[in-house]
């Protein structure tokens, strides 16, 4: 029987007991982190810097290095002080909190990679109406309904937990506050009210799926009709590093949310590491590696930081 009193605080278990991992663990997560600000901050200056790239398509890519950022500091700054913390205690509120501010950078990249498969589609299939269709002003209301979604579709889940009673084990197997672990320590089971909840989440989910991969059908299909083979890498070239973001996203976010929670398979925490950590420093080394006026903006931008 658990106690019924509610409970007030939680413990996160982290990732590792040992001395020796631990240690090594939290060097390599702050090489992570910084690796993380300074590639994601140097993606950002670029583009803001450079007339070349003052584009739809690194406008949207500059609002993604700010999620990677905002979403990996909700989670990195406090599991790098966990690691030589003994009782690795969390306030209900702080974690409510942390949740919420994690899902919202989350969601909000999920459809902000939606819009971006809409701009590569729109440049690649109709080219000729590209900017007539890619205005700033309609990329500024892009911006904003994906933010307002990603914030509704966040408070959709962080509501649901405040709806929660904790009163037995407060021991998170996690190094931060997530959805699932919250859900899996509830002893009250609203079940109808979560499966609702789900099912409209699961539904605009689907949606950002969807508007995020079925536009690589038609182009595909549209690359494949260019007759030159300079068009084609050409055209494929413009998305390809967009693919390969999406790509990661969401095989690391599947896993992390819907692995089954079996004896036998259970990557919990250390794939939890992997999606909140190490995908958001991915992002600015994909693009710079596969997009060739992006990497010539950073060896500009580094030439000029060096001289000075």
């Amino acid at each position: 029987m658990y106690n019924s009193t509610s409970l007030s605080e939680f413990l996160l278990l982290g990732l590792v007991d040992s001395f020796i991992a631990r240690h090594f663990l939290f060097l390599l997560c702050l090489l992570i982190y910084i690796l993380t600000l300074t590639g994601n901050l140097s993606v950002l200056s670029v583009i803001i810097t450079d007339v070349r790239l003052q584009t739809p398509m690194y406008f949207f890519l500059s609002n993604l290095a700010i999620l990677d950022i905002a979403s990996s500091t909700t989670t990195v700054p406090r599991l790098l002080s966990d690691f030589f913390r003994e009782k690795k205690s969390i306030s209900k509120t702080h974690c409510i909190l942390q949740l919420f501010f994690f899902l919202t950078f989350i969601s909000t990249e999920t459809f902000l990679l939606a819009a971006m498969s809409f701009d590569r589609y729109t440049a690649i299939c109709h080219p000729l109406h590209y900017t007539e269709i890619m205005q700033w002003k309609v990329c500024i209301q892009v911006l904003v309904a994906v933010w307002v979604v990603g914030i509704l579709y966040s408070l959709l889940y962080t509501l649901s937990t405040l709806n929660l009673s904790f009163c037995g084990p407060n021991n998170i197997q996690n190094f931060f506050c997530d959805l699932r672990q919250l859900l899996e320590l509830s002893c009250n089971s609203n079940f109808l009210n979560i499966l609702l909840i789900f099912l409209f989440g699961g539904v605009l989910g689907l949606t950002a799926f969807l508007i995020t991969f079925l536009p690589y059908i038609k182009i595909l299909m549209t690359v494949l009709k260019i007759k030159t083979t300079e068009g084609r890498t050409k055209a494929f070239s413009t998305c390809t590093s967009h693919l390969t973001i999406v790509l990661i996203f969401y095989s690391t976010s599947a896993i992390n949310y819907f692995h089954p929670n079996t004896s036998h398979f259970s990557p919990g925490r250390h794939v939890s590491l992997v999606y909140a950590v190490f995908v958001p420093v991915l992002n600015p080394l994909v693009y710079s590696l596969r997009n060739n006026d992006l990497n010539r903006g950073l060896h500009t931008y580094f030439r000029l930081l060096a001289s000075w």
